[in-house]
């Protein structure tokens, strides 16, 4: 895999996790229930990120509003797998795009301070026809990392950015088949 596109994760031999943010509200009914339930929305695109720093850039450390509860979310590799294989690259033909159950993009990946960095992260969109197999199979838990993220963003606003990525999630690449590789890695 060229080093430019690599999924880098936080994985074990059964699972790898995803991080998502949401409002309290999703993330609080996601948290009792063990799993997504309304007022999760069912009906569109949720997007997954294997990389954490990216997802806190994306959330802006869990400040952005409706983006306020950072959740790991853990699924089996093999669902993370199938998804992966309904995939088409979101710079694919547009009427191919339009069709796909699942969408991949890939954006610079994010320094703890949100820089961009000169390698890529993963991006997953799961579309609607998935959405009640991401939920309902694959997942296997849910953690509520928001703690963590607002210690780490203390620690890198008060000047102890050094200090921070003790709290980030172990992530190594992620072992991707081959088929998978071909299928989603941008040819430079």
């Amino acid at each position: 895999m060229s080093s430019l596109y690599q999924i880098r994760a936080d994985y074990d031999a059964r699972t790898i996790v995803l991080y998502q943010a949401y409002s309290p509200a999703i993330a609080d009914a996601a948290l009792r229930a063990g799993r997504f339930v309304a007022p999760f929305s069912f009906h569109r695109m949720t997007w997954i990120k294997p990389s954490f720093l990216w997802l806190m850039h994306r959330s802006n450390w869990a400040r952005k509003s409706g983006q306020e509860r950072v959740l790991a979310v853990r699924v089996s590799r093999a669902g993370w797998e199938e998804a992966l294989s309904q995939a088409v690259l979101t710079t694919s033909d547009p009427a191919a795009v339009a069709q796909a159950a699942v969408h991949v993009q890939w954006d610079p990946e994010r320094s703890p301070r949100g820089a961009a960095l000169n390698h890529y992260s993963i991006q997953v969109g799961i579309g609607r026809q998935l959405i009640r197999t991401f939920t309902d199979d694959w997942i296997v838990s849910l953690t509520d990392l928001t703690p963590q993220v607002r210690k780490a963003a203390a620690l890198i606003q008060s000047g102890h950015a050094a200090k921070a990525p003790r709290l980030f999630p172990a992530e190594r690449v992620y072992p991707l088949p081959r088929a998978l590789e071909d299928r989603l890695c941008p040819r430079r």
